[in-house]
This record gives C-alpha cells, sequence and structure tokens, in this order.
C-alpha cells in the first residue's frame, strides 16, 4: 500500500558559477532532509544560467556534459548517503546531440534512467530549438523508493497526451522542472492547467520553477504542488529562494476520480492513437 512521502522543491536562483549553485544545491538538500523530506525536485537547469535566453552559437555544445557524468556523480552519491530519491536538470551531451534531461536518482544512489524533454519550443527569450534535439526516450514512469514518478519538462507539460500517458504508465507523482518567467502567462495559468491535469490524471503533480533575475528575463519562483483532487496544497513565494516541502499520502492517488472513474471508462480503441493516426474511420 502506498504510503505518506514528503517532498522537497527546492527553488533557488542561480549565479554564474555551476560549482557554487551545486554546493548550494547539495545544502538545501542536507536542510531538506533535517525536515524530514525524501524527495528532492529541482527547476529547469537549477545549477547554469538559462542558456537559450539567447541563441545558440556554435560552440553551445561546450556548455553540456554527459549523463553519468560529474554533476550526476555528485548527486547520485549524495542520493545514497541520505537515502533520498534527486531529481534534477541538465543539459545533456550525448555524441553530437544535445538534450534538456532530467536524471532520476533513487535512494541507493542509483541512476534509474533520464527524461528528455520531447516538444521544444522557440519563441523570444526561449530559443529552444537551437539548443535541443527532441527527446528520444518516450514518457518514461520511474519505479523509486519513494513512489512512481514521471517527469514533465517545462513545455511538455502543456501536451494532455503526455500528461496522460505518464498516468496510464502508472504514476503516482509528477515532477515538473519548470523555467517560468515573470508575466510570461495570465496570472494564474500555468497553475490552473496543472490542477487540471492532475485532476484528469489523479496524480501528485510538484512543479518546481526556476527564480531570479537573469541576462533577458526575471524567473518567477511560484512553485507549488497539487494533490490528485486538483487542489494546491503548497507554494512558493515570488522571487525568492525558498524550499517548499510538502507531505504527499500517495493512498490518495488510487481513490481519486481519475484512477476510480476517468481511467476505468476510457475507450482509448475510439480515440486517435498515441501517433497521431486516427484509430478507426
Amino acid at each position: 500500500m502506498s504510503q505518506p512521502i514528503k517532498v522537497a522543491l527546492i527553488q533557488h536562483s542561480v549565479t554564474a558559477d555551476k560549482q557554487a549553485n551545486v554546493d548550494r544545491a547539495e545544502q538545501a538538500i542536507r536542510e531538506a532532509v533535517a525536515e524530514g523530506a525524501q524527495v528532492m525536485c529541482f527547476a529547469e537547469l537549477a545549477f547554469e544560467r538559462f542558456y537559450p535566453q539567447v541563441p545558440a552559437d556554435e560552440n553551445f555544445r561546450d556548455l553540456a556534459e554527459p549523463i553519468p557524468g560529474p554533476t550526476t556523480q555528485i548527486f547520485c552519491g549524495l542520493a545514497k548517503e541520505l537515502g533520498v530519491v534527486i531529481l534534477i536538470n541538465l543539459f545533456e551531451l550525448d555524441h553530437e546531440k544535445t538534450y534538456d534531461s532530467s536524471p532520476v536518482i533513487d535512494a541507493d544512489g542509483r541512476l534509474l534512467g533520464v527524461t528528455r524533454m520531447i516538444h521544444i519550443t522557440e519563441y523570444d527569450c526561449f530559443h529552444e530549438q537551437s539548443y535541443y534535439t527532441p527527446g528520444d526516450r518516450g514518457v518514461p514512469v520511474y519505479s523509486t523508493h519513494f513512489g512512481k514518478i514521471g517527469i514533465a519538462i517545462c513545455y511538455d507539460r502543456h501536451y494532455p497526451e503526455y500528461m496522460r500517458a505518464l498516468a496510464v504508465e502508472g504514476a503516482e507523482l509528477v515532477v515538473v522542472p519548470q523555467a517560468g518567467a515573470v508575466g510570461e502567462w495570465p496570472d494564474g495559468l500555468y497553475e490552473a492547467e496543472m490542477q487540471v491535469a492532475s485532476f484528469q490524471n489523479g496524480y501528485f503533480i510538484a512543479l518546481c520553477n526556476r527564480v531570479g533575475a537573469e541576462e533577458k528575463l526575471e524567473f518567477a519562483g511560484e512553485s507549488f504542488v497539487c494533490d490528485p483532487s486538483g487542489n494546491v496544497i503548497g507554494r512558493a513565494g515570488k522571487g525568492v529562494n525558498q524550499t517548499l516541502i510538502c507531505d504527499l499520502d500517495l493512498s490518495e492517488v488510487e481513490q481519486s476520480h481519475a484512477r476510480q472513474l476517468f481511467m476505468r471508462d476510457r475507450r482509448p480503441d475510439l480515440y486517435c492513437n498515441w501517433l497521431g493516426k486516427p484509430s478507426v474511420d
């Protein structure tokens, strides 16, 4: 039977010193563990500046790192030492391709896998198509020591079929590493979007946003957690460094409307399939 867990959303601004950002993240994890947190969540590119604010130049691959690599090694060691699950987000280099990627590290220090952002946007101050290759790892859900966890990296959260796929795969918690700027969306809209997704799919959502002023953008913070009924059960402040810790009772997942009713009564044989081709004439 699913047990209650504590999730920490570590919402911190970054400096130009990546190692200093990693060191501060480690300290934040230790402080969260002291408060009983078991699952650690970070924002998109949490340890480095948000590169897509400007178009990529010819040397952009030099900014990326392999997975496994130096940063994942640090957090794998920390997860094993403290017995916690850690979900980070990195600019990944795999041969000549680069990805927006979230490694998932279990409480024994094992790297369970890497989710890569699938949908890549392109507009002013979000020049992501010049940095990121569309992800090729599907929509995985990871069986961790503290529950079944899926990842929806930033832009992927806007796609209902992606969020539903995580439910089909059995996710109890979906973590959303985000880079959301001040004034980017109408007030409350991105929060309402996640409330609907959590209600329709019957899982918790933990959205961890960037915070702080950078070269082109000011990131909003305001990380939050929704329960499977669509209620916001915790919210971090706007424009501040903060670790938001929330209690999640994962037994609520199986008792949700989505798992008791919506998933049971689905008719996927009559919908378009996941490739976008009609399944019936």
